[in-house]
This record gives structure tokens, C-alpha cells and sequence, in this order.
């Protein structure tokens, strides 16, 4: 028996998920749905979802487990509709930067006998310096060798648990368990910081004295450290990512504010050993996070092989879903 995996959202992340499942289609079932329908029907001719839901019910009213893969400021919204067709049972999973708010839309709009399950994928390390986006980007390795966090709320069930666990070995990644309030903690400073970072350096350039001849001159540095700004969401995004994260986000910022402030005082004290040692220790710690992320870290040692720890086969088991929620009650 196979599991139905509704996949709602079908760009980069969502698309390469269901590339990633597309061997094992003797254990999963793919639905995909999108808002914006052509992105939906690509998805489905390259192979990333077995069919392409027309509207939003069609796919979350067959299955057993549901992966948001869309933006932070469209999660609450897409929720409430999700949780309407949502069967008793079945998971709900996303991939949002912030968990403990998605975390509380889960709580507040998900029908009983229903479970959420936080879903944090990194890409490969062959596909750090891409910066393409959208489905076109999809790619069935873009999880190689890496790890997607699994976080949940306190108290909650093993079996939406072990079913996200399953589900992301079949991708080739390693399921990392980890604190929802220790993701939000690592994301601010690992996906929003650098976005504010750009945001800084171009507020600081773009249309301020010199700009006109500065940005013929412009070139690979700027483009690589602004980028974040524009491949990894939008104003919106961030500014709802920083209001509903305010204290990770106050925190971030104040440590970066601090250490170019101390590179600000070795110049302006012209302490330029100390300056010299600071940008060093700065590249070394590049080199070493890159060349860890290159060798996986110690990701993907266990590979998925033809078997699964059977709950892809419980999880559709008469009267499974009946037990595991009186389990839960008891837990």
C-alpha cells in the first residue's frame, strides 16, 4: 500500500521533494498543487508529482500527509485552507524558516486528530552557489548530502514524527531532529542575516554620493554579497520574518553590528595587526565551513535502502491512525 503525499506549492524546494520521491513511487503516492497553475503543470511533466491537483481540495482531501512548501507570509492563509480537506490522521508538514510561529497557526487551525510535523531542508553542497529559483530549479539531488531538520511541537505524537523521518531518507537526506526554538535561532543567523546584511550594504551604496560611477564599478564581490536580497524572498518576507521572530532577529543583528564595529575601531585606532588577524580568522572559518559542507559534515551516511521502517506501510493500517491517537492521549 502506498502513502498519499500532497506537495502544495511546487517551486524549487516543493518540485525537487517530489523529484526526490520519484523512485519510490511503489511507496508514495505524489499530488502536487500550486496557485499559479502552469507552475503546477510543469511540475508534473518533469516528474515531480504524479498528478497536478486543479484546485487546492482535490489534493489535500486524498492524503495522508501534507508538505507546504510556499513562503512565510502565505503559511497562515494556506493553512486554514489546508486544515478545511484535511482528513483525521493525516500530517502536516511545511517548510517554513520559522517554526515556532507555524508551530501556533498549527495549533490554532488544524482539526483534531491531526498532527504538525516542521520541516527545515538545507541543499546540497552541490548546489550552494546556485542561485536559481523556481521550479525550473528543481532537482531529485538537491538533497544529497545534506540534512533536513525535523522539529515539532512539545508533546506531539511519534507517528507524524516517524512518518517526516521516513519520507526524508527517501530523499537522500539525513533526518536531523532538533528544538523548534533552536531552528528559529540558526535560521536567523544562518537565512535572514544575510538578507538584512545585503539589504545594509545596499542602502548604503545604491543612490548615495559616488553611486553613478560606483556601480559601473560594481562587480563579482557586490553582486555575491547583495544577492541574498533578492534570490531568498522579498521585503515582505523578511519584515514578517523580523516581527515574528523579534528577538532572534534583535539578537542577530547586534552581534553582526558588533563585530564590523570592531573592525570600524581597528581601522579608525589604526590597529592594523589586529584588523589583519580578525579577517583572517574570518577566512579560515569560511574555509573550514566550506570544506565541512563540501564533505557533507557527516550527512547522508545512512542511505535509504529498498526497505522503510514500515510506518509508510502502518501509517494505512486498519484502525492505525484510531490507536496512535488514543496513544498520544495517554502520552
Amino acid at each position: 500500500m502506498k502513502i498519499t503525499l500532497a506537495i502544495i506549492g511546487l517551486g524549487q524546494i516543493g518540485s525537487s521533494f517530489g523529484l526526490a520521491l520519484a523512485e519510490h513511487r511503489d511507496k508514495v503516492r505524489r499530488i502536487g498543487f500550486d496557485a499559479d497553475l502552469p507552475t503546477g503543470n510543469q511540475a508534473r511533466k518533469i516528474g515531480a508529482v504524479d498528478e497536478a491537483a486543479f484546485l487546492l481540495r482535490d489534493a489535500v482531501k486524498q492524503a495522508d500527509a501534507v508538505l507546504l512548501s510556499i513562503p512565510l507570509q502565505k503559511v497562515e492563509e494556506a493553512l486554514q485552507d489546508v486544515a478545511a480537506h484535511m482528513r483525521p490522521g493525516t500530517v502536516l508538514m511545511d517548510t517554513a524558516p520559522l517554526k515556532m510561529q507555524v508551530a501556533r497557526w498549527a495549533a490554532e487551525h488544524l482539526p483534531e486528530g491531526c498532527s504538525y510535523v516542521g520541516l527545515t531542508p538545507v541543499v546540497g553542497p552541490k548546489y550552494l552557489q546556485v542561485g536559481e529559483r523556481g521550479v525550473e530549479a528543481a532537482h531529485a539531488d538537491l538533497f544529497q548530502n545534506s540534512v533536513i531538520a525535523i522539529s515539532s511541537p512539545p508533546g506531539s505524537g511519534s507517528q507524524g514524527i516517524r512518518l517526516a523521518a521516513d519520507l526524508i531518507r527517501l530523499t537522500g537526506a539525513e533526518a536531523l531532529f532538533a528544538d523548534q526554538a533552536e531552528i528559529d535561532g540558526l535560521m536567523t543567523a544562518t537565512h535572514f542575516a544575510p538578507q538584512f546584511l545585503a539589504a545594509a550594504l545596499l542602502n548604503a551604496t545604491v543612490d548615495q554620493p559616488g553611486w553613478r560611477e560606483a556601480r559601473k564599478l560594481a562587480g563579482r564581490a557586490y553582486a555575491e554579497v547583495s544577492g541574498p536580497i533578492e534570490h531568498y524572498g522579498d521585503p515582505e518576507e523578511l519584515t514578517l520574518a523580523a516581527r515574528l521572530n523579534r528577538e532572534n532577529t534583535l539578537r542577530v543583528l547586534g552581534s553582526m553590528i558588533a563585530s564590523l564595529q570592531t573592525l570600524y575601531n581597528d581601522i579608525q585606532s589604526e590597529d592594523y595587526q589586529a584588523l589583519s588577524e580578525r579577517l583572517a580568522r574570518a577566512r579560515k572559518g569560511r574555509d573550514r565551513w566550506w570544506h565541512e559542507r563540501q564533505q557533507a559534515d557527516g550527512a547522508g551516511k545512512g542511505r535509504p535502502d529498498a526497505g522503510v521502517s514500515g510506518v509508510l506501510r502502518d501509517f494505512l493500517r486498519p484502525g492505525m491512525r484510531r490507536r496512535q491517537s488514543r496513544n498520544d492521549e495517554r502520552d
